[in-house]
């Protein structure tokens, strides 16, 4: 083993320097400089080391599909695209607490009653704390699995370890199908002198579990712990090596949470799987929409109900807002949920093409559930809780809006029009007020009106007409 002189490398984006700087010039972060030795490993040093691959002309590629193993989780499979990929890198993130070792234990549950060979590596919890929470798991599930059972969730592999070349001994002894490392910032390489966490850490973990997910066809799923900013630690490094990156959204206070594709090569990115915290742990949603939406329909003052599409799925989403008078000298604008500058967009359009006085008032949204609307067909929606909270006045019960507003007042079409109307007319939805360049290309859903709109004066006009 050759060291080389130390150098200083950010902790967030891996950037190296020869001195110690306060702020990164690559990521801007303050702070994130860590000095560490540069260390060059012996040859031959890990178990996995890819080897030379050979050139073929792309004619010569099968096309096939890589066949995919489904767990028992619906939820799952939708996020990674149909299921599992076996040889796959996934990563798996959020805040502490929210249920990502709970949801991989369930995962690992699933693989081993299938047949599979599942272990399960943990650098911050012992054997017994592992097999305490597949108990406590097991005794709460509807079906509880009895302790010891053969060939059941009892038998998945379990190692209480840190050190990467101990994984890979363990690895090695036990060939198994599918590896669970808890967590990539906990492991550490005896090659490297840098901190368990460090980037270069990180990096070099990530890169040596890549190695042997693609040589063993093992599929790898690595949990990341989170930064303040919420971000995977070391992002950059990581969510480039990896096939798949998973984020829990939204509150753990929630009984619900959200798991997130923002990465995925073997299906559609931003793809979510909703999920309810229970005592037997992360239980698929069935109806996704009905969370979302509070029992009173969005019937009083402030609500308005939209459709946002969520991968490829359709949901449901109830927006609330609350004007009133401001009592400082600048007007507060709160978003939660919503993109907090397209908020304030639409208000100064508000007020310029309506002549509506809502500049000078405080205004705060909220979009119900926790879920994070970020597609601009939701503007309709948004504006027209602005306005009915505003003029305290309710929309007519049972109303979906669906539109995108430009800075002229202009409502344009929004994209997969028709399955946002199947889902709200599976809801029981009787009206939805739409842009009128989408009921050209329509057809009839059920018995529900189609109402059109041009303009936000259109809007404005329509949703108060009673």
């Amino acid at each position: 083993m050759v060291k080389t002189p130390s150098v200083f490398t950010c902790q967030s984006c891996g950037y190296s320097s020869a001195k110690w700087l306060g702020r990164c010039p690559d990521c801007g972060s303050w702070n994130s400089f860590i000095e560490e030795m540069k260390v060059v490993a012996p040859r031959g040093a890990m178990p996995f080391r890819r080897e030379g691959a050979k050139v073929a002309r792309l004619s010569e590629v099968s096309s096939e599909d890589a066949p995919r193993v489904e767990t028992s989780n619906a939820e799952f499979n939708r996020v990674l695209g149909g299921g599992i990929v076996p040889g796959s890198l996934v990563l798996l993130g959020g805040e502490p607490g929210i249920g990502k070792s709970t949801l991989l234990l369930q995962i690992a549950q699933s693989l081993q009653r299938a047949g599979r060979r599942v272990l399960y590596v943990s650098g911050e919890e012992s054997a017994q704390q592992i097999k305490m929470r597949a108990e406590r798991l097991s005794r709460a599930a509807p079906d509880p699995v009895p302790v010891g059972a053969a060939a059941g969730a009892e038998d998945v592999y379990v190692l209480a370890e840190s050190s990467l070349e101990k994984i890979f001994a363990a690895v090695e002894e036990t060939r198994p199908t599918d590896l669970i490392i808890d967590s990539v910032q906990t492991t550490c390489s005896e090659t490297l002198d840098s901190t368990p966490g460090s980037i270069t850490q990180v990096r070099h973990v990530a890169t040596q579990l890549l190695n042997l997910a693609k040589l063993e066809q093992v599929t790898v799923f690595l949990i990341g712990h989170v930064t303040k900013d919420g971000s995977i630690a070391g992002p950059k490094a990581l969510e480039h090596i990896v096939d798949a990156v998973l984020y829990f959204e939204g509150d753990r206070h929630h009984s619900h949470r959200i798991v997130r594709a923002v990465k995925n090569r073997f299906g559609a990115a931003n793809e979510i799987g909703i999920f309810e915290m229970t005592a037997a742990g992360l239980i698929p949603v069935r109806n996704p929409s009905s969370i979302f939406l509070s029992e009173s329909g969005a019937t009083s003052p402030g609500s308005a109900v939209c459709c946002a599409m969520e991968g490829s799925r359709p949901i449901l989403v109830e927006l609330q807002a609350l004007v009133v008078a401001t009592q400082y000298g600048t007007a507060r604008r709160t978003a939660t949920g919503i993109d907090y500058n397209r908020v304030s967009v639409l208000v100064a359009m508000i007020e310029k093409r309506l002549g509506i006085p809502i500049m000078s008032c405080d205004i705060y949204l909220n979009a119900a559930g926790g879920l994070q609307i970020a597609e601009p067909a939701s503007d309709l929606a948004i504006v027209a809780a602005v306005l009915s909270s505003f003029r305290n006045r309710a929309i007519t019960p049972k109303t979906l809006l669906l539109g995108e507003l430009g800075l002229s007042g202009e409502v344009r079409p929004v994209s997969q029009v028709h399955m946002r109307l199947r889902e709200a007319a599976a809801m029981g939805f009787a009206n939805c007020i739409l842009p009128a360049g989408n009921l050209p290309l329509l057809e009839p859903i059920g018995q529900m009106e189609l109402l059109p709109v041009r303009t936000v004066q259109d809007l404005s006009d329509l949703i108060f007409a009673t």
